[in-house]
């Protein structure tokens, strides 16, 4: 931020951009694979929280892991390969993207309470602000946002 004063600019010292923290995790699909994953977003939560300085309420926190939890069974669930956990967030936002070898992009079934499961995506979509799948060379990615600063 630049403060004037009578026309002179003075620098605050807070003008550089700041990259936003990024991780990445590598999963094969073994037994614990997605409680794994769920740890890796607990603890790039607390980064965030420590070199962000994050306030993340509990509801924040727990549609993250929810999110998380979700893409990566569906990865590990639809996939015959391996797959990547990315987390990239500011103090505001946290985006999770999950990609997997299948290029078989994921249906959005509607609304319904009677259908035993396939609802991943309906609540993924619920939680985050903005969703999105694409494929990419080796498969497909799914990415959702997520706004820390509501509850």
């Amino acid at each position: 931020m630049t403060y004037r004063l009578d026309g002179v600019v003075i620098p605050t010292g807070f003008d550089v951009p700041v990259e936003p923290l990024r991780r990445a995790a590598h999963f094969t699909g073994e037994p614990g694979c997605i409680a794994e994953a769920r740890h890796v977003a607990a603890q790039f939560l607390e980064q965030l929280r420590t070199e962000w300085c994050a306030t993340i309420g509990a509801k924040a926190e727990g549609a993250v892991l929810l999110v998380v939890s979700e893409l990566v069974t569906n990865a590990d669930r639809h996939s015959d390969g391996p797959y990547i956990l990315e987390l990239e967030g500011t103090d505001t936002t946290l985006t999770v993207a999950v990609y997997d070898s299948n290029g078989t992009l994921p249906r959005v079934f509607p609304r319904d309470p009677q259908r035993i499961g396939r609802h991943g995506l309906e609540i993924v979509r619920a939680l985050a602000r903005d969703v999105g799948v694409e494929r990419v060379p080796v498969g497909k990615r799914v990415r959702a946002v997520i706004d820390l600063t509501g509850g």
